[in-house]
C-alpha cells in the first residue's frame, strides 16, 4: 500500500508527479515534475504565486514576459557534480519554456507576497555547495533557493546527493512549530531521483506522539509530502539517491529541531 503522504510518478507521459497544496492539504508548497523532449515547449502562468523553476537536466530556452534566458542546463543528470540552472519567477508573469534537447523541469511554486521582485536568473556559479554529516550519513548539498537569500518571498529549494548505503536528513529533524529562533514552520516536498533508476529508498516520517508515523518505498521519481513532523531518508546498498526539496511557511526562515532521541550521536 502507498502510503497517503507519497505520489507515484508517471512513467511516460509529459508531467511525472505533481502536489499541489490543494491536494496536499497545506497552505503553501506546490511542485510538480516535467519531461520535455527536444523542441517541445511548455507555458506557466505564475498567477498569485511565485516560481522557482530547476532545470534539473537536459538545456532549455526560457523566456519571461519577453525577457529571454537562453541555454539554460548544462548536465545530462541530476547526479552530476554541478549545480543546475534555475531562474525565479514573482507571481503575475508567463513563462514560455522550449527545450533544446531532452530535459526534465522542476516547478517549485508558494505563495507570493506584496512586495516587488523582480526576475532572477540563480547562477549556478554562486549557489553554495557543502557537504554534511561524516562517515555513512555523508551527504552533498546545493543550496539553490536557501532562505538566506532574499530573492523569494516564501520559497527556499535545495538538492542533496545521498551515497548508496548512507543516511539523509539525519538525524531526524523537523520544522513544523513557528517558534523562532528555536524552530520554524515549513512545509516539505522531497522529489526523489534513484541511479540506477530501477532502485529504491526509504523515507519516515513521524511525530513526537506518533499521530503521524508512515514509511515510504519510494521509487525514481516519486514525491513524499512532509506536512509536519521528522522525516529521515536511507540509500540502500547499491543505488545513490537525489532528492529535491521545496520548503515554505508563513516566514521564510530555515531553523529545524533534531528528535531528542537521537541527538547523542552528534556529541
Amino acid at each position: 500500500m502507498v502510503s497517503r503522504l507519497q505520489r507515484k510518478a508517471r512513467r511516460e507521459g509529459r508531467d511525472i508527479v505533481e502536489v499541489t497544496p490543494q491536494a496536499a492539504g497545506w497552505t503553501h508548497v506546490g511542485f510538480k515534475a516535467q519531461r520535455l523532449a527536444g523542441g517541445e515547449s511548455e507555458t506557466i502562468d505564475t498567477g498569485t504565486r511565485e516560481l522557482c523553476l530547476v532545470v534539473l537536466c537536459g538545456t532549455v530556452d526560457v523566456t519571461v514576459d519577453g525577457q529571454d534566458f537562453a541555454a539554460l542546463g548544462v548536465r545530462d543528470s541530476v547526479f552530476d557534480a554541478v549545480s543546475p540552472a534555475a531562474l525565479y519567477v514573482p507571481p503575475g508573469k508567463t513563462v514560455r519554456v522550449r527545450a533544446l534537447r531532452g530535459a526534465e523541469l522542476a516547478l517549485c511554486t508558494a505563495p507570493g507576497d506584496d512586495h516587488p521582485r523582480a526576475v532572477r536568473l540563480l547562477d549556478p556559479a554562486g549557489m553554495k555547495r557543502s557537504v554534511r554529516g561524516k562517515g555513512s550519513n555523508t551527504r552533498y548539498v546545493c543550496d539553490i533557493l536557501p532562505h538566506d537569500d532574499p530573492t523569494a518571498a516564501h520559497l527556499l529549494v535545495v538538492e542533496v546527493v545521498t551515497p548508496a548505503g548512507h543516511a539523509s536528513s539525519y538525524p531526524p529533524h523537523k520544522h513544523d512549530t513557528e517558534t523562532p529562533p528555536h524552530e520554524t514552520q515549513l512545509e516539505e516536498t522531497y522529489y526523489h531521483r534513484l541511479k540506477p533508476p530501477q532502485g529504491f529508498a526509504f523515507q519516515r516520517v513521524y511525530t513526537d506522539d506518533r499521530s503521524i508515523d508512515e514509511a515510504c518505498a519510494v521509487e525514481d521519481h516519486d514525491v513524499v509530502m512532509v506536512p509536519r513532523g521528522y522525516h529521515p531518508v536511507v540509500a540502500p546498498h547499491g543505488y545513490d539517491l537525489y532528492y529535491l526539496n521545496v520548503m515554505a511557511g508563513p516566514n521564510r526562515l530555515w531553523v529545524f529541531r533534531n528528535d531528542p532521541a537521537h541527538e547523542w550521536m552528534l556529541r
